[in-house]
C-alpha cells in the first residue's frame, strides 16, 4: 500500500467495502444454527420451547372460538362431516405448534438451498470488489502540498460515503438474521391461530412473512451478482487527461454511484420479495 495519506484513506475505505461484500456472501450461506457458533440459536430454541405451553393454551382458546363462531347450535357438531373438519383442523394446528421448530428449519433449508444454487451456478463476486487504479495513485503521489488540499477533502468525503454504505449493507444482512431468530422464537403463538378458521389468517400471514424473510437471501445474492456483472461490464473509467483533483473526484463519484445501486437493491430486497411472491 502507498505511504500517501490520501491514497491510504481511499484504499482503506475500498478494503472495508470489499470485506463487507465477502462477509455478506459468507452470512447468506450460513444457517441460523451455525451463526456465531450457534449460541443465539440455542437461546431461540429455549424461548420457542417455553412458548409452546402458551401456544397450546391459545390453541384451545382459538379452537373453542372457532367452534362457537362456525356453528349456530350443538346439533351441527353432531354431523360427522362438521366434527371431522374441526378435528382435522385441531390436529393440524396442534402438529404445527408441536413441531414448529422443524417447520421453520425446513423452510429455511429450502430457501437456503436456492441461495446456494444461485451462488454455485452463477459464480463469485470478484467484479464487485473495488480498488484504486494505479493511474490515480501515481497522480496523487506526485501532487504538491497546495494541490493536495482539495484532494484531502475529496478523499475524506469519498471514504466517509463508502464506509457508511459498507455498514448499511452488512447491517441489512445482519438484520435479516435477527428477524429470522425473532420469527423462530415466537412461532408457537401465531401458528396456534390455525386452530380456528376465523383466526387462521394470522398464521398464514406469519408463514408467508417467514418465507419472504428467508427468500430475501436469494434476492440479496442476485443483487450482488448483478452488481458484480454490472461493474465488470462497465466500471468507472479514469480520465488520464484531466487534472488530478478532477480525475480522483470523477472516479470516486462514479464508484459511489455504483455502490448506491447495490445498497438500494439490498435495502429493497424485502419489497422485491413481497411483490414477486405476492406476500
Amino acid at each position: 500500500m502507498s505511504d500517501n495519506w490520501i491514497v491510504g484513506a481511499l484504499q482503506n475505505a475500498f478494503d472495508i467495502w470489499n470485506d463487507k461484500l465477502t462477509e455478506i456472501c459468507s452470512l447468506l450461506t450460513t444457517t441460523p444454527q451455525d451463526f456465531r457458533g450457534g449460541g443465539i440459536w440455542d437461546v431461540m430454541v429455549d424461548i420457542n420451547d417455553g412458548l409452546k405451553a402458551v401456544g397450546y393454551g391459545l390453541l384451545v382458546l382459538f379452537f373453542a372460538v372457532g367452534i362457537f363462531s362456525a356453528t349456530a347450535n350443538f346439533r351441527e357438531l353432531q354431523r360427522p362431516e362438521n366434527a371431522l373438519k374441526f378435528f382435522i383442523r385441531f390436529v393440524a394446528a396442534k402438529t404445527a405448534v408441536s413441531y414448529c421448530m422443524d417447520l421453520m428449519t425446513a423452510i429455511f433449508t429450502v430457501c437456503g438451498g436456492i441461495v446456494q444454487s444461485v451462488m454455485g451456478h452463477v459464480g463469485g463476486m470478484a467484479g464487485a470488489s473495488v480498488t484504486l487504479p494505479e493511474e490515480i495513485v501515481t497522480a496523487i503521489e506526485e501532487v504538491g502540498f497546495l494541490q493536495s488540499i482539495p484532494l484531502w477533502l475529496v478523499s475524506l468525503l469519498g471514504s466517509l460515503f463508502i464506509t457508511v454504505m459498507s455498514f448499511l449493507l452488512i447491517m441489512t444482512v445482519y438484520g435479516r438474521f435477527f428477524k429470522i431468530y425473532l420469527y423462530t422464537a415466537l412461532a408457537p403463538i401465531p401458528l396456534s391461530t390455525f386452530a380456528a378458521e376465523t383466526t387462521a389468517g394470522t398464521g398464514k400471514a406469519f408463514v408467508k412473512g417467514y418465507i419472504g424473510m428467508c427468500m430475501e437471501g436469494a434476492v440479496i445474492v442476485l443483487a450482488c451478482l448483478i452488481f458484480s456483472a454490472f461493474s465488470e461490464s462497465g466500471g468507472p473509467t479514469v480520465d488520464a487527461g484531466a487534472d488530478v483533483v478532477t480525475m480522483a473526484w470523477d472516479y470516486i463519484a462514479s464508484t459511489i454511484f455504483n455502490m448506491l445501486i447495490l445498497v438500494g437493491l439490498v435495502k429493497g430486497a424485502d419489497r422485491v420479495v413481497k411483490e414477486m411472491f405476492g406476500l
